[in-house]
């Protein structure tokens, strides 16, 4: 428990995670409404949409009116998502966002293939031409993210050699190019992750690479979420995303049914109940969760928005004594 960190920082990904998914339909106000509610929680960062084509992810069509339409909170990251120049361009132009480059590998060619229809060769080639692309717009490329890396629904298990292997690819990549790349993002792209395997994966890339800070995107599709999240923070693992309500899942992943991220909620929670500081107003961040859970429709995952936080009910109970 020596290694748990004092503070996290959270990432919010459910406007863009979570209605990339979502059958809806979601009207670009809704959208709007979401992200601005989530900017009154102290929350730090929040992707907002992707660069996608429609047809590929409908739910990302109208990316360009909901980055227009939301209000920027002073000292809120906002952020896009993109997978090639077309959508960074897209992103550069809204003229609104934070724009931060990443390099980008996968442990699993079989969901590359699905995900973007290379090989992991052609994925490791095109990180040069992400680079260049890059450096040619002055972005800075401060993260790499690696999908897939605790095992895939087409593959199976990822051994952990491969994992390390295809970071030092990234590392090697951006030493050519002189980046400065600040951390690994670990991705349990498929939700393949047990609190052992966090251990022993993140152990591992820390063993081999004691200089990089690393961050992990979690899913719950099995309910490991918010258990794999305590698990990073055994390891001392300071940075998480996570998606408001449970929103969101990766449409390319052949699950059934939505495979949510980690709850923010259930996450903030769980750190201000172990005396770990995030600076979110948890009552604000479960009126977000309640907003996101009316504008889908349906049931959301998350739990702490329906049975609330217990420093409210300590205060109910001491008014009361």
């Amino acid at each position: 428990m020596s290694d748990l960190p004092k503070a996290v920082r959270i990432n919010e990904e459910g406007p863009r995670e979570g209605f990339q998914i979502e059958k809806g339909p979601i009207t670009t106000a809704q959208k709007i409404a979401l992200i601005d509610s989530l900017s009154q929680t102290g929350l730090q960062q929040i992707q907002t949409v992707s660069f996608v084509p429609a047809k590929n992810v409908p739910g990302m069509a109208d990316a360009d009116d909901v980055v227009k339409g939301f209000t920027r909170k002073p000292g809120v990251a906002y952020t896009g998502l993109w997978l090639n120049e077309m959508g960074l361009q897209r992103a550069i132009a809204t003229g609104k966002l934070d724009i931060k480059g990443t390099l980008s590998l996968c442990a699993s060619e079989k969901f590359l293939l699905r995900n973007q229809k290379r090989t992991l060769k052609e994925n490791l080639e095109a990180q040069h031409s992400i680079v260049k692309m890059y450096q040619a717009n002055n972005v800075p490329v401060v993260r790499a993210g690696l999908m897939a890396a605790f095992g895939c629904n087409f593959e199976g298990d990822i051994p952990i050699p491969q994992v390390l292997d295809t970071l030092q690819q990234m590392l090697d990549v951006a030493q050519q190019y002189e980046l400065d790349l600040q951390f690994f993002s670990l991705a349990d792209t498929m939700a393949w992750a047990t609190p052992l395997s966090i251990r022993r994966v993140v152990g591992a890339v820390r063993d081999r690479f004691p200089d990089m800070a690393i961050s992990l995107h979690l899913h719950d599709t099995r309910g490991m979420g918010i258990a794999n999240a305590y698990a990073g923070l055994e390891m001392g693992v300071s940075i998480y995303d996570a998606a408001v309500g449970g929103l969101g899942g990766c449409p390319f992943a052949s699950h059934r049914g939505a495979a949510g991220n980690v709850c923010t909620e259930d996450l903030v929670f769980m750190c201000h109940e172990m005396g770990i500081e995030t600076g979110i107003d948890l009552d604000k961040l479960i009126e977000s969760a309640q907003l996101a859970e009316e504008i889908v429709g349906h049931p959301l995952p998350g739990t702490v928005m329906k049975g609330g936080s217990l420093a409210r009910m300590r205060e109910k109970i001491a008014l009361a004594a």
